[in-house]
């Protein structure tokens, strides 16, 4: 049996009208159309599928039955193919985030919100992109967006660069380096590191600073919260290095010093790295677009 929705329309239509004629009209298609296909419909079916010598018309028990899929599977495809004017549109997708930044967090949610209000039909995600390989799931098509700071040359994916930022050394206004201007890796050698629970070479203090001078903190401590971190410096319990919009809350904080690291500061840049044919999507490009002037906004306004 070979039915198709204008069919399950038909049956819908027949028995919301309650006759042919006005549901032609509903339809408007002309009434020998419609009989030609419930006639059609009932051939294939090879039953009758309403009582004719009732008035108003009414379903058989088949024809009650393809009205039960009818109202079914009617909304679910107008459903469907209202997504797809808004994926042709550009006014629905998924934006699924993979993040290769822990602290990332701090700058993103902000950047979320706003985009949640101008794009609500697009389906957001976050996935922290430590906890499996992200760049070959961009390029898998499971994610759609990575945080990252370290591009590579990938065929299909383009970095877009979003800011650049400062890793800062964070410790509690006890300790003996407070006084320094600034700090530099040797000062890290009988120091208890307080880090987030990341391999050393996805962490600016190890790969910008620490490996290239090949000095080892006395210990290191991985921590998952920021809160924790802060709260574990500030009890002198340790020293940190995070990124700057991480710390800008807790630079005027009596119990906080915030130093550079080196006489001249350190500055990576971050990316957002997406499929490239995907770039000029509106949803995207607005993302890309907050995510590059967000950031900056909150740091000029703890400035």
């Amino acid at each position: 049996m070979h039915v198709e929705l204008r069919h399950l329309r038909t049956i819908k239509a027949i028995h919301e009208a309650g006759g042919l004629a006005r549901a032609a009209d509903m339809l408007n298609i002309t009434q020998s159309a419609l009989s030609h296909q419930v006639k059609g419909l009932e051939d294939q079916a090879g039953m009758e599928l309403f009582a004719r010598r009732s008035k108003p018309l009414k379903l058989s028990a088949a024809g009650l039955r393809m009205l039960r899929t009818a109202e079914r599977v009617l909304p679910e495809m107008a459903a469907l193919e209202e997504e797809f004017r808004g994926l042709r549109d550009g006014k629905s997708g998924r934006l699924h985030i993979a993040i290769e930044c822990h602290a990332c967090f701090e700058w993103l949610f902000p950047v979320l919100e706003e985009f949640r209000k101008a794009w609500p039909d697009v389906d957001v995600d976050i996935r922290p992109g430590l906890a499996f390989d992200a760049l070959p799931a961009l390029w898998k098509e499971e994610v759609d967006i990575v945080i990252s700071s370290d591009p590579e040359e990938i065929d299909g994916v383009t970095f877009n660069p979003l800011f650049d930022y400062s890793p800062v050394f964070v410790a509690s206004a006890r300790h003996p380096l407070a006084e320094r201007a600034f700090v530099e890796a040797e000062d890290f050698r009988n120091e208890v590191l307080i880090t987030y629970p990341v391999e050393r070479s996805k962490l600016d203090v190890f790969s910008q600073l620490l490996m290239p001078a090949r000095v080892e903190p006395r210990s290191v401590r991985q921590v998952e919260l920021t809160a924790v971190i802060l709260l574990l410096v500030a009890s002198n319990r340790g020293v940190a290095v995070l990124p700057d919009w991480v710390v800008r809350e807790v630079r005027y904080n009596s119990d906080y010093v915030t130093r550079p690291l080196t006489e001249g500061g350190l500055t990576r840049r971050l990316y957002a790295a997406s499929r490239s044919a995907e770039i000029e999507k509106p949803f995207m490009a607005h993302f890309l677009r907050l995510a590059r002037t967000v950031p900056v906004r909150l740091q000029r306004e703890s400035a």
